[in-house]
């Protein structure tokens, strides 16, 4: 079997051969052994990760538990899975306690590393507490409890006439509340740390009890210490007592460390560890004592055993109930040691007794009013179920009866601050609501931590937060998913800050659509490289994340986003700012799934209209080529046909093919620009020739001429046919078929989500281009077609402009239209001085 979250074997309780048999947990996953090789592999490394451990105090340590806690998620399935899972968390914790625990005993990171270690060690002992709770808890909750309702006053509970065992047995099987008060009480004990305090008999052997008292009283003259003290003059336990005089001052001591030892050891639940502590310092009647408050059965009257003609031995105090009345008497009474009247106070339910003694203690404080609730529960129970008389307890111990939520708010107002302070701090609350059972107040809570000090949550708070969610939302114990998604929200926040895109997109996965699409395109934004923008779509992918979604989310956050440029302003002409080189990037987003090829399109458009609009042609160029080449037949064999393109991949498609168009007429017209300004210079005259000229001068400058005669005729060639290409290219823009330039195609409907794409918008800003490049291109081909010699060309571009077939006169306003004209007036007029019409035809007589 699997071990309890707790151990139970030697611990002292009203009832545990019965509840160790029903509560304990099924056997780990084969997921707990290959973390515990991992954690293997993990110490081989450990020498090599020192230097850097030391460095930041033992931080690295803490930080394995995020991918662990990952690792050990994905093996979580439903039902009794999810407790396995419980229990491999709280593995993983301890095995990087043990790691900070070795790292305090080596030293290392001296004073500031120690102090810091052990601030860390403290949060993991909690949470590690926190993990047991919860497991124990809800594992009783979930798996064990019947369906069947039973009150705290079992109505319909034992039967008459039980022994007392066996009215127990059945008190703790069907009454749920006191056995989750038996749980956190086990909880308790196995959580109990004496801290700094050094074992109280370290420095004892075994010995006779009371060995200096018996010494001084068998030699008249005393002893060596002790001499002229009155002491008892009897050993009996009740000697002190009766004669009201003490024991040897040493023996006092003794006695004091051993009672102290003693219930130490009962707070830890090891009543039989006492038991034998007690024999071992020769006080036989401690432990006879101690023996008293066991249930009685005497199994010789069981009709199964009856005919064996045997007797079995009893088992339990078939006077319990006068033992009991002692016990609370002693408890009650102020001649005793505060150890000792504790002692008796867990087992007669005294719960004054063991207040004064752990006051400043949180957990103390619990398990002592747990103790004392079992206590009157089981004791009420006896009363009523078993034919017998029993001496009459006070009325103050039947006056003790709480609840869970009074106990609650007692330790809330309790007078130490300490207990305060712990009771109105993150654990103490959470590990409340879990014993309440009241989760949805408990979410509130880390809700409202989450949103008021969202700064000062540590990275592993939120991890041990939204674990916690995590869990009861497994087990069907969230009532606001809303609410609880925030907590998984904010871890996923603290993990976009570490950048592990499989643990990000995995707790991401967890979310609701909206807050998977906002947070982990948020993530997206911050990833730059290539390399790890692959991972982290493959992360998303694994996770089962709307990739599609979050990419196209990320691309328009990153384009839209406003950004100052910074203290070196607008970059040079032809170079791109880091800004805009940023939102170009970001369209590498869109090109890992095949399906994207649209929305690529589509984003890189709207880039490129806001870059035409600002005259950034270079930043055009770096977006077009974010888009593969062979962009067209992808859409074709991604849709089967051209047909079969949607209307908003049809319009992208056909304005990407305007700027494409647009691209390569103004970067001809550049070419023929530079061409045409570069014509090959004439080489330098030669000084005036004289007689004394050589012959061998006047060759080289002759052969400069001819070279430069060849020159110019080569570039005379070169710069026309450089003309007519840019003449073309730019004449593609002007006359672009299917309704013009930047004009889309016609559909038979706008998209279903015109709206939510802003497509007027986009309709706006390509009328308002149109209205803003169609004059430029226009001006830049009747210049190319001047200085080319081509008047008659310019006078035709009116025509073009003037055509009502595509009606390019529209776009223009009246101070651009006059320009033009003005422009297509001296190429008619160059015409008339070549005895030409204006139109460019021959003069007819």
């Amino acid at each position: 079997m699997a071990d309890s979250p707790f151990p139970r074997s030697s611990r002292g309780g009203l009832l545990r051969t019965t509840l160790n048999s029903s509560m304990a947990p099924q056997n780990l996953s084969h997921s707990l052994l290959i973390l515990e090789q991992s954690n293997a592999e993990q110490e081989d490394r450990s020498l090599m990760e020192n230097t850097g451990d030391d460095l930041d105090r033992g931080q690295s340590r803490m930080d394995v538990l995020y991918p662990q806690f990952y690792d050990v998620l994905q093996t979580q399935g439903a039902g009794q899975e999810a407790f396995e899972v419980i229990q491999a968390l709280t593995h993983v914790c301890r095995g990087v306690m043990e790691q900070l625990e070795l790292d305090i005993d080596h030293g290392m990171g001296g004073e500031q590393g120690t102090r810091q270690r052990e601030s860390l060690l403290t949060w993991l002992r909690q949470e590690i507490n926190t993990w047991r709770l919860l497991h124990a808890l809800f594992y009783d909750r979930i798996l064990l409890q019947t369906d069947r309702p039973v009150d705290d006053e079992m109505q319909d509970g034992p039967t008459l006439g039980g022994s007392e065992k066996e009215v127990i047995q059945q008190l703790y099987a069907l009454n749920a509340t006191l056995r989750e008060y038996q749980l956190v009480v086990d909880w308790l004990e196995a959580c109990y740390d004496r801290g700094e305090q050094q074992n109280p008999l370290h420095a004892h052997d075994r010995m006779m009890a009371w060995e200096n008292t018996l010494f001084q009283l068998e030699n008249l003259q005393g002893a060596a210490f002790g001499k002229g003290h009155e002491i008892v003059t009897r050993l009996d336990p009740d000697a002190p007592v009766r004669e009201k005089r003490p024991l040897h001052a040493l023996d006092e001591e003794d006695n004091l460390r051993l009672s102290r030892a003693i219930f130490e050891l009962i707070r830890s639940g090891r009543v039989d560890d006492g038991l034998k502590l007690c024999k071992h310092f020769g006080q036989t009647w401690r432990a006879a004592i101690l023996e008293g408050w066991r249930l009685h059965e005497d199994p010789n009257f069981e009709q199964n055993v009856s005919g064996l003609h045997e007797k079995l031995p009893i088992e339990g105090n078939p006077r319990r109930d006068i033992w009991k009345r002692c016990a609370w008497m002693l408890a009650d009474s102020k001649n005793y040691d505060e150890y000792s009247r504790a002692t008796a106070g867990v087992f007669s339910g005294h719960l004054g007794s063991l207040k004064t003694l752990l006051h400043s203690n949180w957990h103390d404080l619990l398990w002592a009013h747990l103790k004392v609730q079992i206590d009157i529960r089981v004791e009420s129970e006896i009363r009523g179920c078993c034919l017998k008389n029993y001496q009459p307890m006070p009325d103050d111990y039947w006056n003790g009866r709480m609840t869970m939520e009074q106990i609650f708010d007692e330790l809330n107002v309790a007078k130490d601050a300490s207990v305060r302070d712990y009771a109105q701090g993150q654990q103490g609350i959470i590990q409340r609501h879990l014993i309440l059972d009241t989760c949805g107040e408990l979410i509130q809570h880390m809700v409202r931590w989450v949103e008021k000090d969202t700064a000062q949550q540590s990275p592993h708070q939120l991890r041990f937060m939204a674990h916690i969610v995590l869990f009861l939302r497994q087990i069907g114990r969230v009532e606001q998913e809303r609410q609880a998604e925030k907590i998984v929200a904010a871890y996923v926040e603290a993990l976009i800050a570490r950048g592990e895109p499989q643990l990000i997109a995995y707790y991401t996965a967890s979310l609701s659509n909206p807050l998977q699409v906002k947070l982990y395109s948020r993530f997206l934004e911050q990833v730059e490289q290539k390399r790890p923008r692959e991972l982290a779509v493959d992360a998303a992918l694994q996770a089962g994340l709307d990739v599609e979604q979050i990419t196209r989310v990320t691309v328009e956050n990153i384009r839209l986003a406003h950004q100052s440029l910074g203290e070196f302003g607008e970059p040079k002409s032809g170079e791109i700012s880091a800004i805009d080189q940023r939102k170009i990037s970001a369209l590498e987003w869109l090109t890992y799934l095949p399906e994207q090829r649209g929305e690529l399109l589509w984003q890189a458009n709207a880039m490129i209209r806001t870059y035409l609009a600002s005259n950034k042609v270079e930043c055009m160029r770096q977006t077009f080529r974010m888009v593969p080449a062979d962009i067209v037949q992808q859409l074709v064999s991604l849709y089967g046909s051209v047909d079969n393109i949607p209307p908003r991949e049809e319009c992208c498609l056909k304005e990407y093919l305007c700027y494409k168009v647009y691209l390569s007429g103004v970067d001809s017209f550049i070419e023929w620009n530079r061409l045409q300004q570069n014509k090959p210079k004439k080489p330098l005259a030669s000084h005036a020739a004289s007689s004394q000229d050589n012959f061998t001068e006047r060759m080289a400058s002759e052969r400069k001429e001819q070279a430069h005669r060849s020159e110019v005729v080569r570039w005379e060639h070169k710069l026309k046919e450089q003309a007519k290409q840019t003449i073309e290219t730019l004449y593609n823009v002007l006359m672009f078929p299917d309704k013009g330039w930047l004009v889309d195609p016609f559909i038979p409907k706008l998209p279903e989500n015109a709206v939510q794409l802003n497509w007027d918008h986009r309709l706006l800003q390509m009328e308002k281009l149109r209205s803003i490049c169609i004059p430029e291109i226009a001006l830049l081909l009747n210049e190319v077609m001047f200085k080319s010699g081509d008047f008659a060309g310019c006078v035709r571009l009116a025509d073009e402009i003037s055509s009502e077939n595509r009606q390019l006169y529209k776009v223009y306003t009246k101070h651009k239209l006059a320009e033009l004209l003005a422009k297509i007036a001296d190429a008619s007029l160059e015409l008339l001085n070549s005895k030409l019409d204006p139109w460019g035809y021959p003069i007819t007589t």
